[in-house]
């Protein structure tokens, strides 16, 4: 990484402006989701997360069908600012889908009754922890991203067009390329509001 975990961290944003001229070898992308894939920590070591890269023609395709659906929605209603959305994720090099496995969530469920209501929950804390270590690990190579959740809307489209399992729930959908346009200012919330320390200092 050629940032410090600090540094990572802190300068991660939502990147909206985005495009295609990233100078980020495409290995060094596969390197950052299969990294964040079996390094990151999940409930009883359930592995559960499955993620899809689309790079190319593909990556252009998902957000055709995420526009076409949403213009589907809309109807006869206004979709210029939906479909200013839509170019803007377009225009970047690629898309990380982050789904998690029903089918392992389902044995787990099975195996340990006294936790079944838990493993859903713990299983989407999972899939966030994997959404941020490959949103910061971008960030730490100079790209822009950022979270997006068109699901259920475009699941059904989606694995019929790529034939992904039906047992894979679609959770978040990140595109990701060069920024061209720098995030607005962040404003924080007190801190003394929101962290509490007890014991010896």
């Amino acid at each position: 990484m050629t940032k410090d975990f600090y540094s990572t961290l802190k300068e991660r944003r939502s990147y909206y402006g985005i495009n295609k001229e990233v100078k980020v070898p495409f290995e060094k992308i596969k390197e950052i989701v299969e990294f964040a894939v079996k390094y990151t920590p999940s409930a009883f070591n359930s592995q559960s997360a499955r993620l899809v890269v689309f790079t190319g023609e593909s990556h252009d395709k998902l957000w055709d069908i995420t526009t076409e659906t949403l213009r589907g929605v809309v109807g006869d209603g206004d979709f210029s600012a939906t479909q200013q959305k839509m170019d803007s994720f377009k225009a970047g090099y690629g898309t990380v889908l982050f789904f998690e496995d029903e089918a392992v969530v389902k044995s787990l469920q099975e195996q340990f009754p006294l936790y079944a209501d838990n493993f859903p929950i713990w299983s989407n804390q999972a899939s966030g922890m994997h959404q941020l270590v490959v949103w910061a690990a971008l960030e730490s190579e100079g790209l822009g991203a950022s979270l997006q959740h068109y699901n259920p809307l475009i699941d059904d489209e989606v694995k019929k067009e790529w034939d992904i399992p039906s047992n894979w729930k679609l959770i978040a959908q990140m595109p990701f390329g060069n920024p061209t346009a720098q995030p607005g200012e962040k404003e924080f919330k007190p801190l003394e509001d929101r962290v509490k320390f007890y014991g010896k200092r």
